[in-house]
């Protein structure tokens, strides 16, 4: 990223304490775990501020020792968090992971009444955003309550009267609504934004999509829409054209937060100005990283290291 740009990157959402079996294995049958903090939107900030841009994290937390801890956490990764609000009339969100034989992991979530659960379109009223950002949303929010989806709504209407540009990941939960609740809603919203990130797979539970072509007919307005297609690959949509870019074969150790660390990995690849295959090339390096490690943040591939000493942050 040349030093003279000064983009901000702004991501919006709750990030709770993650608790994991170690070693990884079923929850009932854990004897021992380990503590780390996750959340979908804090980790793309967390990535983007450990690849030198200039990340900002909005969000809510208890005035407690966990939202401490989670605040911290996310704060030692390079992110600015000074936006955080301390809620003192409600807790920070916990989640459990439970790794089965199988590779994949159920995640069981205490979060209902959470400090980020209570955040409306108010509650970052004094935040200006700035003609050059770059504002990170994900699917999950507009899940946890109705002012939080107004909070969205509104964040991507103020977002685009600044002529900031607007990532959004759909980032489907069914733990927290249904499809047919939510297929509208994420529609809408995914259309509202510059740059689009799906799964095909959610996809196909939200709107019956088969291919990622059927996805682009229902996404049809992002600038760039991405449809992530698990290890095959993934296929960027950009005005009338298409790439494909193979993802890479990876040892899973713990597939929970790849996802994120994909959509991180695109995102630096747009903010460095590289082509769109880089771009692709980047999420699948970085969703590599998270897939082999036990947390959802894993350690900057080389290659994404030695391109993240050549940026600069400054808030």
């Amino acid at each position: 990223m040349p030093a003279e740009t000064h983009r901000r990157v702004i991501t919006l959402g709750e990030a709770m304490l993650q608790v994991t079996p170690s070693p990884i294995g079923p929850l009932a049958q854990a004897t021992a775990a380990s503590l780390a903090v996750a959340g979908a939107e804090s980790t793309v900030a967390s990535y983007l501020a450990m690849l030198g841009h200039h990340a900002i994290w909005l969000s809510a937390v208890g005035d407690d020792p966990i939202g401490e801890r989670i605040v911290s956490e996310i704060r030692s990764a390079g992110v600015y968090t000074a936006h955080v609000q301390r809620d003192g009339f409600a807790p920070s969100g916990v989640y459990f992971k439970d790794p089965t034989s199988g590779g994949s992991t159920a995640v069981h979530y205490y979060r209902s009444g959470s400090a980020a659960s209570r955040m409306g379109p108010d509650t970052f009223a004094d935040f200006r955003y700035l003609r050059h950002d770059l504002v990170h949303l994900s699917g999950i929010t507009p899940a946890l309550s109705a002012t939080c989806a107004r909070l969205v709504e509104s964040v991507i209407r103020e977002a685009h009267a600044a002529h900031a540009r607007v990532s959004f990941d759909v980032n489907f939960r069914p733990g927290l609504w249904r499809a047919e609740d939510a297929a509208g809603t994420l529609a809408e919203l995914a259309n509202q934004a510059d740059i689009v990130f799906v799964g095909l797979d959610e996809a196909h539970v939200l709107w019956s999509t088969a291919t990622p072509d059927d996805v682009r007919d229902v996404l049809a307005r992002p600038e760039i829409l991405i449809v992530k297609d698990s290890s095959i690959g993934a296929t960027a949509f950009q005005a009338s054209s298409s790439s494909f870019e193979p993802a890479l074969p990876v040892e899973v150790v713990e597939p929970v937060g790849a996802g994120d660390a994909f959509a991180a990995g695109v995102l630096h690849g747009m903010l460095t100005e590289q082509d769109i295959f880089a771009c692709l090339r980047f999420g699948h390096l970085l969703a590599s990283s998270s897939l082999s490690s036990p947390g959802d943040l894993g350690p900057l591939p080389a290659e994404l290291a030695a391109n993240a000493e050549r940026t600069v942050r400054d808030f």
